[in-house]
């Protein structure tokens, strides 16, 4: 963890901002006190690829009208 006053983070920003390391963090001080934490943006992660069939048997019930035209819909379907 490093530390770095607020005065000299307003000239250097760009290259403390480049010497991130993954999982590194930067305080950032005023007046000897914290007040921000800088951290580097994380990578993004590939989405796992998607499995045919993974939630299969998790319908449980289904009505026995489920294809049946809706009611609302009739006056389009003639």
């Amino acid at each position: 963890m490093t530390t770095i006053a607020l005065s000299e983070l307003q000239t250097s920003l760009a290259e403390v901002v480049h010497r991130l390391l993954p999982g590194e963090e930067v305080i950032i001080t005023e007046h000897d006190r914290p007040i921000a934490r800088l951290l580097p943006a994380e990578a993004a992660q590939e989405p796992l690829p998607r499995t045919p069939g993974t939630l299969k048997g998790t319908v449980l019930y289904m009505a026995p009208d489920f294809n049946d035209p809706l009611d609302d819909f009739k006056e389009y379907m003639e």
